[in-house]
């Protein structure tokens, strides 16, 4: 979203502005805009809050204002990306701004890419988030995801020296490590293909406990989401008012530049 100056509803501080310069006038001018930038983030924020299921703080917080300037009269607030290994926030809200489905996570990308995910598929969290998984925002931590990815041995060429062991696999299924509990992890396909574990919904479990009995899901194999609209940026200004807010703030800031 955009906010820019127009220059109408400025006859009560025809009088303040004829004392300011046109740098001050200008400064006055971009101090409302960001003013109203940050009033509308705030707004964006509340309705994503709202709107989405746990949002991550992550992506609440990639709503950045590029303030406004005495020389450029327009501020801009949007998701921000300043990379990493975090996914891009500006694609995620496009799918809920937009509706369409979800592009690929890089850890769905890497389970495709060693067979273990079938296509048209995307990965979801159980109901019962598998213990010690979750981030309590509906995802799993990174660092169990890399577990996981390293158990399957799905890391690319890349980042292969990260893939587990077979070594190391035996010893997580005799003895566990200090962070968890003795383990094995494997897929089931559910209908998808018929094997021994077409009784278990599609998705990668684990079985622990004495003999492997206590079976529990860790991620699940879903059709690939398809979004509808829930982010409405309309919806938003409206909320924000934010012609009103401009106009308040303008003269505010008009009255302040002024020394009144």
């Amino acid at each position: 979203m955009k906010i820019s100056m127009q220059f109408t509803g400025l006859e009560k501080v025809q009088r303040q502005l004829a004392k300011l310069s046109g740098p001050q006038a200008a400064g006055a001018y971009a101090a409302a805009i960001n003013d109203t930038a940050y009033e509308v983030r705030r707004k964006m924020q509340a309705e994503m809050a709202a709107v989405f299921d746990r949002p991550t703080p992550y992506i609440l917080r990639s709503v950045r204002v590029n303030q406004a300037t005495a020389v450029n009269l327009q501020a801009t607030i949007e998701p921000t990306y300043y990379g990493g290994k975090g996914v891009d926030p500006q694609k995620i809200l496009n799918a809920q701004a937009d509706g369409g489905s979800r592009r690929d996570k890089r850890s769905e990308v890497a389970l495709r890419r060693a067979g273990i995910l079938p296509s048209g598929y995307q990965t979801a969290i159980p109901e019962t988030p598998y213990p010690g998984s979750d981030d309590g925002n509906g995802n799993l931590k990174g660092s169990f995801l890399v577990h996981i990815i390293s158990y399957f041995q799905a890391f690319g060429e890349q980042g292969y020296r990260a893939n587990m062991t077979d070594r190391t696999k035996s010893r997580l299924h005799a003895t566990g490590t200090k962070a968890m509990a003795a383990r094995r992890y494997f897929v089931s396909y559910g209908r998808l293909r018929g094997n021994r574990s077409s009784h278990l919904a599609p998705g990668i479990w684990a079985a622990s406990g004495t003999h492997g009995v206590d079976v529990r899901p860790v991620l699940m194999f879903v059709k690939a989401a398809q979004y509808r609209p829930r982010l409405s940026m309309e919806r938003i200004a409206r909320q924000a008012n934010a012609s009103e807010y401009l106009a308040r703030r303008l003269r505010y800031r008009i009255k302040q530049a002024a020394g009144e």
